[in-house]
């Protein structure tokens, strides 16, 4: 389960925003805005994903998905070994041999 962020969406797109249209550095920006400059220059970069300025990361649909399918996978491998297990446990019932 994610953790919440203590910024809300829309400090965080202002802040992201002032970033990108200043001409200052990240780390000035981050620093008037009271927050840590490593948190807001990935900020930054996520926002130029999504936007398409840059292609070295997974835009937020894509990683939204990513996660989803992740969580299919593991909840399909989860049911099949209860199948696997439940398999079994048939299997050596029919095995054993029925009293006349």
């Amino acid at each position: 389960m994610a953790r919440r962020s203590k910024y809300t969406p829309e400090f965080r797109e202002r802040s992201v925003r002032v970033a990108r249209e200043s001409e200052r550095p990240i780390t000035q920006v981050a620093h008037d805005l009271g927050i840590h400059p490593e948190t807001l220059r990935v900020w930054v970069r996520q926002d130029e994903a999504d936007d398409g300025t840059r292609t070295d990361r997974l835009t937020t649909a894509e990683r939204e998905e990513l996660s989803a399918l992740r969580r299919e996978i593991r909840d399909l491998r989860r049911s099949n070994e209860i199948l696997k297990a439940a398999s079994v446990f048939f299997a050596r019932e029919l095995d054993q041999p029925r009293p006349r």
